[in-house]
């Protein structure tokens, strides 16, 4: 079968390897789709995300959606169409036992995090735990499910607003993940929903997923205390700032970007006059449950993706998503 792997900076190749075969409890799944994100950017063009170094040769890779090829066991049918949960939970730990996305132990799909490092999807098959298997709800195309792993990631954010429901929202940085927190927000009743960017390109993504005001920050102010609930999503110190600013008095901030892991100045004046709630967001639990629901009955999410790339053109693919202003989500085609 054909596997695509990371070897270091900007090496990365399609290569031919064994057809692996499903142990008990375990499914083979044919692959259809694989979004990129953030995090294989990164492994691509720096051999490395932030501290974790591809060591070996690392198949990206954990936004997936494919079909059953084989389950020994005969649950699931040949050819069902399914997406995955990329994790696998570590053990529990005092404070967090409702949180197994935090649990420390765990691994994530595509991630050089462990050693040997856990490989992604971004190959012909998967050998996955039966458990990790979600079957897509009768109406959502095994293209738009894709979307699924991502859309997971947003609607945790939004549970850790504590819903959204009747609230203003401003969605900083308008990429992939920000624009699905934009479509779950106002999916999930948010009184309104406004988003921000310094570039014109994603803006132009976020108004043609319904937002109610968008704001280019690299020309403009955003409005002050404007806003009830903040997401900030573009994962840059600089950003974040601001929106101490135009979050209203009692106001929340969710951090869902990835930020750097080292020093970087911000202003939290406001957060102690205005008393700011601020929340990081990680991952995610079991949101991909609802967010397979999510987007069956909003098909209007797959605007989202933006590009399609066969997978003997990844490279370009990758070229195509780290260029945030010509791209939203890219998917490679198996």
């Amino acid at each position: 079968m054909k596997s695509l792997s990371i070897y270091g900076k900007e090496d990365m190749k399609l290569v031919d390897v064994p057809t692996p075969e499903p142990k008990e409890g375990q499914v083979r799944v044919a692959i259809k789709y694989v979004g990129i994100c953030g995090s294989d950017i990164h492994y691509y063009f720096n051999g490395a995300n932030g501290e974790y170094v591809v060591r070996e040769p690392l198949s990206p890779g954990h936004e997936l959606s494919g079909v059953v090829d084989l389950d020994p066991s005969g649950q699931f049918a040949a050819g069902t169409p399914v997406t995955i949960h990329p994790a696998h939970f570590g053990h529990s730990l005092p404070g967090i036992e409702d949180r197994p996305h935090l649990w420390p132990g765990g691994d994530y799909l595509g991630s050089a995090s462990t050693w040997p490092h856990t490989q992604g999807g971004a190959k012909e098959f998967i050998i996955v735990d039966k458990d990790m298997i979600r079957v897509l709800p009768e109406g959502l195309p095994v293209r738009r499910a894709a979307l699924s792993e991502p859309l997971s990631v947003a609607l945790h954010a939004l549970n850790r607003a504590h819903g959204v429901k009747g609230q203003r929202i401003l969605v900083s940085g308008a990429g992939p993940i920000g624009l699905l927190v934009l479509a779950a927000a106002k999916s999930a009743g948010a009184a309104s929903v406004a988003a921000s960017d310094v570039l014109p390109g994603p803006l132009s993504r976020a108004k043609a997923l319904g937002a109610d005001a968008v704001f280019q920050v690299s020309e403009e102010k955003l409005p002050d205390e404007a806003f009830d609930i903040v997401f900030e999503c573009s994962g840059v110190p600089a950003a974040i700032s601001p929106l101490f600013k135009a979050v209203r008095k009692a106001g929340t901030i969710v951090q869902v970007g990835m930020l750097p892991d080292e020093a970087r100045p911000v202003n939290l004046a406001a957060m102690v006059s205005k008393e700011i709630d601020v929340r990081g967001s990680f991952r995610f639990y079991n949101e991909i449950d609802d967010a397979v629901v999510m987007l069956a009955e909003h098909p209007e999410i797959e605007k989202v993706i933006t590009h399609e790339v066969p997978v003997n053109e990844a490279v370009k693919a990758f070229e195509i998503a780290r260029n945030s202003e010509e791209s939203g989500k890219v998917l490679i085609a198996f």
